[in-house]
């Protein structure tokens, strides 16, 4: 795709909101995180602005963003709340920059299949690191050598890891699905994407929304769990205890969400021919 030589080499943030940030982008209902919205976006567009005054390719500002996901992981193993405040801090850092790559993309023009295939990349290894690190956290936080780590712990993090990224798979699964039929491209829309209100399934979902538990399993919300499981542990005195709890937790909740995800697909006319 070619530069729009027109464009101006040092815009004001109102030519690049008007670029960058198309109504179209602001409201895509699956692929914003409800923290883009609420104060993200406001603020992205100020290091887009010096990110396209620099030689960072869009694909570059993506890969800090995987760095800043896989960096939030490796902080679970600091000692004590310290870092899973970090972790949060990134997970943060790790939204910002992946707002920011978009936007440089869209102003210099360059969106394009690698840059959307190493976005899903990032965002996989993050939520599949991050409960892996947890459970690792947990084995340490017990005061074990390595020989005396419990790997029924590890395990748990494991299955856990890999139920979030089926779950975050399966929307992918339909697109790929609905491609490989010969069907086009599905809208970013609620109406795209729900299932008959007057149905029972309707029904289950909407009543869903009152216990969002699809929703804690993204890095940001699960970067906030360990936090707060990282204080009761220091509270109550027993590194790792509250950590552990919530690992236990997120097994049957990632359990029911991928259940939930695979019957609402079916039964959802985006699958139909």
């Amino acid at each position: 795709m070619s530069f729009d030589a027109s464009r101006p080499q040092r815009p004001t943030l109102e030519q690049l909101r008007a670029v960058c940030q198309p109504p179209e982008v602001r409201a895509r209902r699956n692929a914003e995180h409800w923290t883009a919205e609420l104060y993200l976006r406001h603020i992205s567009i100020y290091l887009t602005a010096l990110l396209i005054r620099t030689p960072i390719s869009a694909n570059g500002v993506t890969g800090l963003m995987i760095l800043s996901g896989w960096a939030m992981s490796a902080a679970l193993f600091i000692p004590g709340i310290w870092g899973p405040l970090v972790a949060v801090v990134l997970s943060q850092l790790q939204l910002y920059f992946d707002c920011c790559d978009g936007e440089v993309a869209r102003w210099r023009q360059t969106q394009g299949p690698k840059g959307i295939f190493i976005d899903m990349v990032g965002h996989h290894t993050t939520e599949a690191l991050l409960p892996i690190a947890l459970a690792f956290r947990i084995a340490l936080g017990h005061e074990q050598d390595a020989a005396g780590l419990d790997y029924r712990i590890l395990f748990i993090g494991a299955l856990v890891a890999l139920l979030l990224v089926l779950n975050r798979s399966l929307s992918l699964m339909v697109h790929a699905a609905r491609g490989m039929a010969g069907l086009g491209k599905l809208p970013d829309t609620g109406e795209a994407r729900a299932i008959p209100a007057a149905s029972v399934l309707g029904k289950l979902r909407r009543a869903a929304r009152f216990l969002p538990f699809h929703r804690l399993l993204h890095a940001v919300e699960l970067s906030l769990l360990v936090l707060a499981a990282a204080i009761v542990s220091a509270v109550i005195g027993q590194p790792g205890t509250a950590e552990s709890w919530l690992l236990w937790l997120l097994l049957p909740v990632t359990l029911f969400v991928n259940l939930g995800h695979f019957v609402a697909s079916m039964a959802s006319s985006r699958l139909s021919a």
